[in-house]
Protein backbone atom coordinates (compact mmCIF):
# COMPACT_ATOMS: atom_id res chain seq x y z
CA UNK A 1 0.00 0.00 0.00
CA UNK A 2 1.12 3.26 -0.92
CA UNK A 3 1.93 5.67 1.53
CA UNK A 4 0.49 9.27 1.71
CA UNK A 5 3.05 11.90 0.71
CA UNK A 6 4.42 14.08 3.12
CA UNK A 7 6.80 16.87 3.21
CA UNK A 8 7.29 15.85 6.94
CA UNK A 9 10.22 13.00 7.58
CA UNK A 10 9.15 12.36 11.20
CA UNK A 11 5.01 12.06 10.01
CA UNK A 12 5.88 10.18 7.07
CA UNK A 13 7.29 7.88 9.64
CA UNK A 14 4.69 7.52 12.04
CA UNK A 15 2.48 7.40 9.24
CA UNK A 16 4.26 4.38 7.84
CA UNK A 17 4.60 2.36 11.29
CA UNK A 18 0.61 2.99 12.13
CA UNK A 19 0.17 1.54 8.79
CA UNK A 20 2.53 -1.83 9.62
CA UNK A 21 0.91 -1.69 13.09
CA UNK A 22 -2.72 -1.54 11.85
CA UNK A 23 -1.94 -4.33 9.58
CA UNK A 24 0.09 -6.81 11.29
CA UNK A 25 -2.64 -6.67 14.34
CA UNK A 26 -5.25 -6.22 11.60
CA UNK A 27 -3.98 -10.02 9.97
CA UNK A 28 -3.52 -11.28 13.79
CA UNK A 29 -7.51 -10.39 14.73
CA UNK A 30 -8.81 -11.71 11.44
CA UNK A 31 -6.76 -15.02 10.87
CA UNK A 32 -6.17 -16.09 14.60
CA UNK A 33 -9.73 -15.63 15.89
CA UNK A 34 -10.59 -18.91 17.56
CA UNK A 35 -13.58 -20.93 17.19
CA UNK A 36 -14.28 -20.73 21.20
CA UNK A 37 -13.70 -17.22 21.37
CA UNK A 38 -15.37 -16.19 24.82
CA UNK A 39 -15.12 -13.04 26.91
CA UNK A 40 -11.70 -12.72 29.09
CA UNK A 41 -13.10 -9.67 30.94
CA UNK A 42 -16.19 -6.95 31.42
CA UNK A 43 -15.95 -3.39 32.14
CA UNK A 44 -18.28 -0.58 32.39
CA UNK A 45 -21.05 -3.20 32.67
CA UNK A 46 -21.62 -7.41 31.64
CA UNK A 47 -22.12 -6.25 28.16
CA UNK A 48 -19.32 -4.24 27.88
CA UNK A 49 -16.56 -7.04 27.31
CA UNK A 50 -12.73 -7.81 26.43
CA UNK A 51 -11.79 -10.73 24.29
CA UNK A 52 -8.15 -12.10 24.48
CA UNK A 53 -7.88 -11.32 20.58
CA UNK A 54 -8.15 -7.63 22.01
CA UNK A 55 -5.96 -8.13 24.32
CA UNK A 56 -3.40 -10.16 22.65
CA UNK A 57 -3.87 -7.18 19.36
CA UNK A 58 -3.00 -4.40 21.64
CA UNK A 59 -0.07 -6.26 23.00
CA UNK A 60 1.47 -6.55 19.11
CA UNK A 61 0.29 -2.82 18.38
CA UNK A 62 1.99 -1.66 21.75
CA UNK A 63 5.08 -3.82 21.13
CA UNK A 64 6.03 -3.06 17.67
CA UNK A 65 5.39 0.81 18.10
CA UNK A 66 7.73 0.23 21.49
CA UNK A 67 10.84 -1.58 20.13
CA UNK A 68 10.86 1.09 16.89
CA UNK A 69 10.07 4.17 18.95
CA UNK A 70 11.05 3.64 22.68
CA UNK A 71 10.43 6.66 23.70
CA UNK A 72 6.92 7.68 22.53
CA UNK A 73 3.94 7.94 24.87
CA UNK A 74 1.28 5.05 24.62
CA UNK A 75 -2.70 4.99 25.61
CA UNK A 76 -4.31 1.63 24.86
CA UNK A 77 -7.79 0.44 25.28
CA UNK A 78 -7.13 -2.17 27.37
CA UNK A 79 -4.61 -0.68 29.86
CA UNK A 80 -1.02 0.33 27.72
CA UNK A 81 -0.24 3.71 28.96
CA UNK A 82 2.88 5.21 29.18
CA UNK A 83 4.07 9.18 29.09
CA UNK A 84 7.21 8.99 26.87
CA UNK A 85 9.80 11.98 26.01
CA UNK A 86 9.71 12.27 22.31
CA UNK A 87 6.34 14.56 22.38
CA UNK A 88 5.03 11.84 20.15
CA UNK A 89 2.11 10.21 21.85
CA UNK A 90 0.26 7.04 20.19
CA UNK A 91 -3.68 6.39 20.94
CA UNK A 92 -4.28 2.88 20.23
CA UNK A 93 -7.77 0.81 19.59
CA UNK A 94 -6.70 -2.72 19.12
CA UNK A 95 -10.01 -3.95 18.26
CA UNK A 96 -12.95 -1.24 17.80
CA UNK A 97 -16.27 -3.09 17.32
CA UNK A 98 -15.28 -5.93 20.03
CA UNK A 99 -19.13 -7.30 20.03
CA UNK A 100 -19.22 -7.09 16.44
CA UNK A 101 -16.38 -9.78 16.17
CA UNK A 102 -17.45 -11.63 19.20
CA UNK A 103 -20.31 -12.64 17.28
CA UNK A 104 -18.76 -13.01 14.28
CA UNK A 105 -19.97 -9.83 12.50
CA UNK A 106 -17.85 -7.77 10.29
CA UNK A 107 -17.69 -4.52 11.52
CA UNK A 108 -14.75 -4.09 13.54
CA UNK A 109 -11.16 -2.07 12.92
CA UNK A 110 -8.20 -1.67 13.94
CA UNK A 111 -7.79 2.43 15.06
CA UNK A 112 -3.94 3.86 15.80
CA UNK A 113 -3.45 7.38 16.01
CA UNK A 114 -0.29 9.67 16.47
CA UNK A 115 -0.34 12.82 18.54
CA UNK A 116 2.06 15.44 18.50
CA UNK A 117 2.44 18.13 21.52
CA UNK A 118 -1.36 16.52 22.03
CA UNK A 119 -2.64 17.20 18.61
CA UNK A 120 -3.39 14.16 16.23
CA UNK A 121 -0.94 14.23 13.44
CA UNK A 122 -1.73 10.49 11.63
CA UNK A 123 -4.54 8.33 12.08
CA UNK A 124 -4.98 4.92 10.74
CA UNK A 125 -8.33 2.61 10.57
CA UNK A 126 -7.92 -0.86 9.17
CA UNK A 127 -11.22 -2.73 8.48
CA UNK A 128 -9.78 -6.32 7.73
CA UNK A 129 -13.05 -7.94 6.60
CA UNK A 130 -13.99 -4.94 4.34
CA UNK A 131 -10.57 -4.87 2.93
CA UNK A 132 -10.20 -1.44 3.62
CA UNK A 133 -7.40 1.22 5.04
CA UNK A 134 -8.37 4.88 5.89
CA UNK A 135 -5.47 7.04 6.69
CA UNK A 136 -4.98 10.72 7.29
CA UNK A 137 -2.28 12.73 8.20
CA UNK A 138 -2.51 16.68 9.36
CA UNK A 139 -3.45 18.71 5.86
CA UNK A 140 -2.53 15.78 3.80
CA UNK A 141 -6.15 14.65 3.00
CA UNK A 142 -8.05 11.37 3.66
CA UNK A 143 -7.11 8.16 1.70
CA UNK A 144 -9.17 4.55 1.46
CA UNK A 145 -6.73 2.64 0.35
CA UNK A 146 -4.89 4.75 -1.97
CA UNK A 147 -7.91 6.19 -3.46
CA UNK A 148 -8.62 9.75 -2.45
CA UNK A 149 -11.49 10.43 -0.69
CA UNK A 150 -14.05 13.40 0.43
CA UNK A 151 -17.48 13.94 2.13
CA UNK A 152 -20.49 13.60 0.26
CA UNK A 153 -22.64 17.07 -0.87
CA UNK A 154 -24.42 18.03 1.86
CA UNK A 155 -27.76 16.99 1.94
CA UNK A 156 -31.00 19.17 2.95
CA UNK A 157 -30.97 17.61 6.88
CA UNK A 158 -34.47 15.49 6.05
CA UNK A 159 -32.29 13.45 3.49
CA UNK A 160 -29.14 12.89 5.77
CA UNK A 161 -28.15 9.80 6.36
CA UNK A 162 -26.89 9.56 9.95
CA UNK A 163 -25.20 6.93 11.82
CA UNK A 164 -25.02 6.54 16.00
CA UNK A 165 -24.04 4.10 19.05
CA UNK A 166 -25.39 3.22 21.85
CA UNK A 167 -23.35 2.90 25.71
CA UNK A 168 -22.95 -0.56 26.69
CA UNK A 169 -24.82 1.06 30.64
CA UNK A 170 -28.49 0.62 30.13
CA UNK A 171 -29.90 3.87 31.50
CA UNK A 172 -27.25 5.55 29.17
CA UNK A 173 -28.17 3.39 26.12
CA UNK A 174 -32.18 3.81 26.95
CA UNK A 175 -31.68 7.59 26.89
CA UNK A 176 -29.95 7.45 23.66
CA UNK A 177 -32.27 5.17 22.09
CA UNK A 178 -34.67 8.13 22.88
CA UNK A 179 -32.74 10.78 21.73
CA UNK A 180 -32.37 8.32 18.40
CA UNK A 181 -35.93 8.50 18.41
CA UNK A 182 -36.74 11.86 18.50
CA UNK A 183 -33.96 12.39 15.54
CA UNK A 184 -35.65 9.64 12.88
CA UNK A 185 -38.24 11.85 11.50
CA UNK A 186 -36.18 14.53 11.00
CA UNK A 187 -33.36 12.31 8.59
CA UNK A 188 -33.33 10.18 5.78
CA UNK A 189 -32.63 7.04 8.28
CA UNK A 190 -30.23 6.60 11.13
CA UNK A 191 -27.96 3.50 11.19
CA UNK A 192 -25.69 1.83 13.72
CA UNK A 193 -23.13 -0.31 12.86
CA UNK A 194 -21.21 -1.06 16.20
CA UNK A 195 -17.61 0.77 15.21
CA UNK A 196 -17.27 4.37 16.09
CA UNK A 197 -14.05 4.35 13.56
CA UNK A 198 -15.57 3.03 11.06
CA UNK A 199 -18.61 5.14 10.91
CA UNK A 200 -16.25 7.93 10.90
CA UNK A 201 -14.41 6.43 8.11
CA UNK A 202 -17.60 5.99 6.30
CA UNK A 203 -18.45 9.79 6.89
CA UNK A 204 -15.31 10.81 5.25
CA UNK A 205 -15.91 8.39 1.94
CA UNK A 206 -19.17 9.61 1.53
CA UNK A 207 -21.03 6.45 2.68
CA UNK A 208 -22.91 8.59 5.97
CA UNK A 209 -23.82 12.03 5.89
CA UNK A 210 -23.37 12.18 9.66
CA UNK A 211 -22.41 10.58 12.64
CA UNK A 212 -22.65 10.79 16.85
CA UNK A 213 -22.35 9.35 19.78
CA UNK A 214 -22.01 10.03 23.51
CA UNK A 215 -19.24 7.79 25.74
CA UNK A 216 -16.72 7.54 23.63
CA UNK A 217 -12.83 7.50 24.77
CA UNK A 218 -9.94 9.02 22.93
CA UNK A 219 -9.14 5.96 21.42
CA UNK A 220 -12.46 5.18 20.00
CA UNK A 221 -12.08 9.10 18.43
CA UNK A 222 -8.70 9.76 17.74
CA UNK A 223 -7.55 8.47 14.25
CA UNK A 224 -11.08 8.36 12.72
CA UNK A 225 -11.39 12.24 13.98
CA UNK A 226 -8.86 13.12 12.15
CA UNK A 227 -9.53 10.99 8.75
CA UNK A 228 -13.17 12.48 8.80
CA UNK A 229 -11.81 15.99 8.62
CA UNK A 230 -9.12 15.59 6.18
CA UNK A 231 -11.88 14.62 3.94
CA UNK A 232 -13.96 17.49 4.38
CA UNK A 233 -15.83 16.67 7.49
CA UNK A 234 -16.86 19.12 10.26
CA UNK A 235 -16.22 17.61 13.75
CA UNK A 236 -16.98 18.60 17.15
CA UNK A 237 -18.74 18.12 20.72
CA UNK A 238 -21.42 20.27 22.42
CA UNK A 239 -21.44 23.54 20.53
CA UNK A 240 -18.64 25.71 20.81
CA UNK A 241 -16.72 22.28 22.17
CA UNK A 242 -14.06 19.63 20.68
CA UNK A 243 -15.19 15.86 20.38
CA UNK A 244 -14.98 14.17 23.89
CA UNK A 245 -16.80 11.49 25.96
CA UNK A 246 -19.60 14.01 26.66
CA UNK A 247 -20.98 13.93 22.78
CA UNK A 248 -18.88 13.50 19.52
CA UNK A 249 -20.32 14.52 16.07
CA UNK A 250 -18.71 14.41 12.83
CA UNK A 251 -20.75 15.35 9.64
CA UNK A 252 -20.73 17.15 6.31
CA UNK A 253 -20.83 20.90 6.43
CA UNK A 254 -24.28 21.36 5.77
CA UNK A 255 -25.52 18.95 7.65
CA UNK A 256 -22.92 19.48 11.17
CA UNK A 257 -24.46 22.48 12.47
CA UNK A 258 -28.47 21.53 12.33
CA UNK A 259 -27.50 18.05 13.30
CA UNK A 260 -24.94 19.33 16.57
CA UNK A 261 -28.30 22.23 17.47
CA UNK A 262 -30.88 19.09 17.72
CA UNK A 263 -28.29 16.83 19.34
CA UNK A 264 -28.16 19.54 22.19
CA UNK A 265 -31.94 20.51 22.09
CA UNK A 266 -32.52 17.05 22.64
CA UNK A 267 -30.10 16.25 25.50
CA UNK A 268 -27.83 13.83 23.65
CA UNK A 269 -24.72 14.57 26.15
CA UNK A 270 -26.89 13.61 29.51
CA UNK A 271 -27.37 10.51 30.76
Amino acid sequence: MAVTTTSDPLLSELLALALEAADRAGRLLRDGRPDDLGVAATKSSPIDVVTEMDIAAEKLITGFLAERRPDDGLLGEEGASSTGTSGIRWVVDPLDGTVNYLYGLPTWAVSIAAERDGETVVGVVTAPMRGETSRAVLGGGAFLNDRPVRCRPAPPLDQALVATGFNYVEEVRTHQAAVAGRLVPLLRDIRRSGSAAVDLCDVAAGRLDGYYERGLNPWDLAAGDLIAREAGARTGGRPGAAPSYELAVAAVTGVFGPLQGLLEEFGAWHD
